[in-house]
């Protein structure tokens, strides 16, 4: 069926729910008028509509493979990635000095939903090299800047990030990668990597490698790790690509989904690599990059939830099925629309989040204030978090509506579940957002959370006039959100934190999802207020019993041994 970008939602939130009026009102940013945000949107959900959607079912049906040591790319791929290129989508929030748009985050990041639920495999490429040209951006030296930077934002070459080890998943500082000086400025890198997304491909110039891996006098653990810039073709002196690396693509996972993404372990076999940022500053440099990706990997998530909507919605209104009053079809049957209502629900919910977060990155770029930063950081992993797991229990209840359908490959529901189901996996899993946010995120004492909820209670207080009964819900949800957050802090054992750690994370989502329907009710239509009643009246409640869950702590579930696991 065909896809329809909800370009009507970003609008609107943009407008009344998120405060993307203080981004354009900053000097950064003072381009974006309403006039150029409706020109991006438009023309991105062109793009998206017309030419990437229809590659969706290719690149699953035809899955990226490997012929003779090069990876060949899904029919279509190439052309798609050709419009993302020359459209200048990929370098949008990169800064005009390297031949960025610099355009706030907060628009790139609807435009990367938009191709998330057009074609997510190749939506993946793009993401990757957007977060490394901030890493470079950030951390490059200027030669590496003045060669590399240019030709990523162009999309004639394209970037990857190289942590993972066979034996170093989410525990990095166990990597074995080694980097040795060659004497001239650069570095011999040996080692293998592990789930490389888009590590080569057949349609741009070049692929250009982020790679972790030690010095020789690198201590163990995270503190001892490097970065390093390790390209596929060595740049000649005009910075054009030159002589092929000593790396290679050793083989192609095969995949649950996302099968048009090559994912590939590499070997690197003393390819000449340039450090990025200082010596054993690795993580530094890398976790620029990785926060990127975590963002845009919630939005995936969205992107999917909203593909896989769009599919169950068409199939409901078409597919007659009992006795349903009204048109006949199954969309008349109450199960049936709760279904499709919650997963609407939960993706306005989980975009309108997401763009919370953009807006925050976006006004700590525009005015240096470092409260705008800690509200970015805080949201990141409630945005990743909450962003991937609506894709995946949306592309999940898409199966469902389906019925036996779903499970027919033909009907392509199943795919969005497939393609969505990595994403609470790779950039960091759900569980290790969760266990940030109330780790590091709380070291402050949980003043940034309690900032968000004081936020969140101030706009109940001024519903109560127009929602009293939607707003007095919302106001207790973040009352209880704050007494749990208060316990929280209290705990100086982190065990007793990570234990409610999920659904503490979670329940936050819930609440700053009750807050921008509730501010969607207020400003918006009947529409808006009906389905922000569904969700407050129906989805909220559920911070109750999470809330419980949190306040548990570790004891009871520590004593449950292994043994008794496996009785």
């Amino acid at each position: 069926m065909p896809y329809r970008a909800p370009v009507s939602d970003f609008r609107f939130l943009m407008d009344h729910v998120v405060g993307f009026h203080d981004v354009a009102a900053t000097d950064r940013f003072a381009e974006s008028t309403p006039d150029m945000v409706d020109a991006i949107l438009t023309e991105a959900a062109k793009m998206c509509e017309e030419i990437l959607a229809p590659l969706n079912r290719s690149g699953d049906l035809h899955p990226a493979h490997l012929e003779n040591g090069v990876v060949r790319t899904s029919p279509g791929f190439g052309d798609g990635y050709k419009a993302i290129a020359e459209g200048g989508w990929i370098g949008m929030s990169a800064s005009p000095e390297v031949g960025g748009m610099g355009l706030p985050m907060t628009l790139t990041t609807t435009v990367n939903e938009m191709m998330s639920s057009a074609c997510l495999a190749l939506q993946l490429n793009p993401l990757m090299t957007q977060g490394q040209i901030e890493a470079l951006e950030h951390h490059a030296s200027d030669a590496i800047k003045e060669t590399y930077l240019p030709k990523l934002i162009s999309g004639e070459w394209c970037g990857t990030m190289n942590l993972t080890e066979p034996q170093a998943g989410s525990d990095v500082g166990a990597l074995r990668s080694k980097a040795e000086p060659n004497g001239d400025g650069s570095y011999a890198i040996t080692g293998q990597k592990i789930y490389i997304s888009w590590a080569d491909n057949d349609f741009t110039e070049n692929v250009c490698h982020l790679v972790l891996a030690r010095l020789p006098d690198g201590v163990a653990g995270t503190k001892g790790i490097s970065l390093f810039m390790v390209p596929k073709f060595i740049p000649d002196e005009a910075g054009n690509p030159g002589k092929q690396n000593d790396l290679r693509v050793v083989s192609l996972e095969h995949k649950m989904g996302l099968h048009g993404s090559p994912t590939a372990v590499m070997e690197y076999s003393g390819a000449t690599g340039w450090l990025v940022g200082p010596e054993h500053g690795g993580m530094a440099a890398m976790f620029t990059m990785m926060n990127n990706a975590r963002l845009g990997v919630g939005v995936q998530g969205i992107g999917a939830a909203e593909g896989a909507l769009q599919h169950a919605l068409s199939y409901a209104q078409e597919r007659k099925q009992g006795k349903a009053p009204g048109t006949g079809t199954i969309i008349e049957h109450a199960d049936v629309r709760r279904m499709l209502t919650t997963m609407k629900a939960d993706i306005y919910a989980a975009r309108a989040i997401a763009l919370m977060n953009a807006v925050a990155i976006d006004m700590a770029l525009a005015t240096g204030d470092a409260g705008w930063k800690t509200r970015a950081a805080f949201l990141t992993p409630i945005g990743k978090s909450f962003g991937t797991d609506v894709g995946i229990e949306a592309a999940s209840t898409g199966v469902q509506v389906h019925g036996g359908m779903g499970f027919i490959e033909e009907t392509g529901a199943a795919q969005y579940s497939r393609d969505v189901r990595v994403t609470a996996i790779y950039e960091g899993t759900n569980g290790i957002q969760a266990m940030d946010l109330v780790a590091r995120k709380l070291m402050d004492g949980g003043e940034a959370a309690f900032r968000l909820l004081e936020e969140i209670q101030q706009g109940a207080e001024a519903a109560k006039a127009t929602c009293p009964e939607l707003a007095e819900a919302v106001w207790d949800a973040a009352e209880s959100l704050r007494e749990t957050t208060e316990w929280l802090v209290d705990q100086g054992d982190l065990n007793q934190r990570f234990a409610g750690a999920v659904p503490y994370l979670r329940a936050f989502a819930r609440v700053l999802g009750g807050h921008v329907h509730l501010a969607s009710a207020i400003a918006g239509d009947a529409a808006r207020e009906k389905l922000a009643t569904f969700y407050i009246k129906r989805l909220l409640p559920e911070h109750v019993g999470l809330l419980a869950h949190v306040r548990e702590g570790a004891d009871d579930l520590m004593a449950i041994t292994a043994e008794d696991l496996a009785a």
